[in-house]
Parts: C-alpha cells; sequence; structure tokens
C-alpha cells in the first residue's frame, strides 16, 4: 500500500530525477517492512484462531428439515441444504442435532427439547 501511494505521489506532483527515485527506494522499503509485519501478525492470529474444518464446525449445530428424513432426506444449516441421514426418522419441519459428518452427508438425531413440569 505505500509503495503505491509513493507511486500515486511521483505521478500526482510530477516527480522526476533524484526525488522520484529516493521517494520510490523508501517506499520499497517502508512496504517491505510493512510486508514482514502483517505476514508476523497473521501468523500469531492463526496460533490463537486455528481454522476449523467442515465436521469441526457442524458438529452439534442444530438443522432445520427440508426433505423428510426416513433415513435419507435433506436438512437446512446455516442457510445451506445439506443431504442427511436420520435413523429415528424426522419430518419436515422438525429440528434435528448433527451429530457428525460422513462426506457430503450430515448424520442427524431428533433435537431433544427439554421439558419443564410445574409442581403444583
Amino acid at each position: 500500500m505505500i509503495l503505491l501511494l509513493a507511486i500515486i505521489v511521483v505521478f500526482l506532483f510530477e516527480m522526476s530525477g533524484t526525488a522520484a527515485l529516493v521517494l520510490l527506494v523508501v517506499a520499497c522499503c517502508l512496504e517491505a517492512v510493512e510486508l514482514w509485519a502483517l505476514r508476523r501478525w497473521s501468523k500469531r492470529l492463526d496460533r490463537r484462531h486455528p481454522a476449523l474444518g467442515p465436521d469441526q464446525q457442524l458438529v452439534g449445530t442444530t438443522a432445520e428439515v427440508v426433505v423428510a428424513c426416513r433415513p435419507n432426506g435433506q436438512v437446512r444449516v446455516h442457510g445451506e441444504l445439506w443431504e442427511a441421514v436420520c435413523p429415528a426418522g424426522a419430518d419436515v419441519g422438525m429440528t434435528v442435532t448433527v451429530k457428525s459428518v460422513d462426506a457430503l452427508t450430515l448424520i442427524v438425531e431428533p433435537a431433544v427439547k427439554e421439558r419443564y413440569e410445574i409442581v403444583s
């Protein structure tokens, strides 16, 4: 970014000769320092927040059944349609929980709804 700004300055102010050369050399050095600092910062972020695969992102999330799973069907997770297998079976509109991922197929089971009873 610094080098780009230096090139723009050279053309806008119609610099020529030694001044333009010095400006561009300094900008190249600063650009190298900027790239080094950004790479170091991004590596630190990678260590702090490792990338998650689809298995790790989807397992445990809830999905809505779009095509009845008896046992094969489709579910919507985070706005995306996925093929799903539900051994217990699930009807359209039901909420299911993703248990595992097998290639591009989600293994799901009906979500358990906790019931609270009022004792009089």
